[in-house]
């Protein structure tokens, strides 16, 4: 049996010790589902709002708060039409419109803290648009997660990076659908590969929320951390004060992956590029980036587990006509974005060279970098290399 025949059949049987887990906490669990809220900022993401509130709303989230800031697309109304059919809890414009010195993310977490619809729920998630949680045990739902570790107040999703998938034009389509190709499941780098979002119940023990997870510990309240990995193990005193990424030691996908669809199809990638980024906004998003976040190396299809509850969510919504039209405003102004941007000759060199077939090649052997080549890009790539991806380019799907 080889390494990786070794390493599969270990995770199942994770996998199914969990999910014994989930079962028997299920079965002795009595009173009401908790409540867990999402707390999100976005800008110019209209065309892919409909598939995350679905997936998520099927997999139990009850509220979505969300910030906007400097929308263009459609975003901002799609937003407040969905508020209106009751699908959105409610959305705000991101205080950091008013306060260009701040950071998009970490102005919206300061101001969620004390709305309404943050401190109705049990549980709080500050995460983004292109993230989607993927439980593995039972019925896939947030409560199974919960039910698996009930002692846990706080559990770190660890990300898994899907590349573009191959997949060059943007289409009006299901994101979990059409991305199929993501990082090896051991994947280290690049500095991204493990980070993670983290769900708590927001019990006072930190003094703030922040991007991966809270922040500002009070040092009276250490003994009342609960804090487990994406395995349901225990997170190590270490990361009480600081730290948003995995290590060896509470790595793993045991009962939940946060996938991460940071790129989507070609086209939309260079959407993405010249929106710029929502958290390190003084950070370009040009070829470095597409290099280190574009992971093809293997098919991971276990999201579509989902797919029933999200398409009905999904149908659901688009059965509104007001959402309906509104979602399509936002697919239009997308399309005519990329128009434009193909339409520079800027943009349409980087597109060409991220659709090179040696490119594509690289996107499967990125386990073999480290972050010195990450953060140069593809031309700290050893010659080796260029010369595998050469062999490999025309045997890719």
């Amino acid at each position: 049996m080889g390494r990786e025949e070794i390493m599969a059949k270990r995770q199942a049987i994770r996998r199914q010790r969990a999910a014994d887990a989930a079962a028997a906490a299920a079965a002795a669990r009595t009173g009401p589902d908790a409540r867990v809220a999402i707390v999100t900022t976005m800008k110019n993401e209209g065309p892919f709002i409909l598939e995350w509130v679905a997936h998520h709303r099927a997999i139990g989230i009850n509220d979505f708060l969300v910030y906007t800031n400097d929308c263009d697309d459609g975003t901002d109304h799609l937003l407040d039409v969905l508020v209106s059919k009751g699908f959105v809890s409610r959305h705000l414009e991101n205080p950091f419109v008013r306060n260009r010195g701040s950071q998009p993310q970490r102005a919206a977490l300061r101001d969620a803290q004390t709305n309404p619809v943050i401190t109705a729920a049990d549980w709080v998630i500050p995460m983004d648009v292109d993230e989607f949680i993927n439980i593995h045990i039972g019925d896939g739902r947030f409560q199974t997660l919960l039910d698996a570790v009930p002692d846990a107040n706080m559990i770190s999703m660890t990300w898994r990076l899907f590349g573009n998938g191959f997949v060059r034009d943007y289409e009006d389509r299901l994101i979990t659908e059409q991305m199929l190709y993501c990082a090896h499941e051991r994947a280290r780098k690049p500095h991204q590969a493990w980070g993670f979002k983290t769900a708590f119940r927001d019990l006072g023990i930190f003094r703030r929320y922040s991007v991966h997870r809270p922040k500002g510990l009070r040092p009276k309240r250490v003994g009342d951390i609960r804090w487990v990995c994406a395995n349901g193990r225990p997170m190590p005193d270490s990361y009480y004060m600081n730290g948003w990424r995995a290590s060896v030691q509470n790595w793993g996908y045991g009962l939940v992956t946060l996938n991460h669809y940071s790129l989507r199809s070609s086209q939309s990638y260079l959407v993405k590029k010249e929106r710029g980024r929502v958290n390190h906004v003084d950070r370009d998003q040009g070829l470095a980036y597409w290099f280190r976040m574009n992971h093809n190396a293997e098919e991971d299809r276990s999201i579509q587990a989902r797919l029933p509850g999200t398409r009905a969510e999904y149908a659901n919504m688009m059965a509104n006509a007001e959402i309906r039209a509104a979602h399509l405003a936002c697919v239009e102004a997308h399309q005519r974005k990329i128009a434009d941007l193909m339409a520079q000759p800027d943009y349409a060199a980087l597109f060409e060279l991220i659709e090179t077939p040696r490119m594509k090649a690289l996107s499967r052997m990125l386990a073999n970098f480290d972050n010195a080549i990450f953060n140069v890009g593809p031309d700290a790539v050893p010659a080796s290399f260029i010369e595998r991806a050469d062999a490999m380019a025309d045997r890719l799907p």
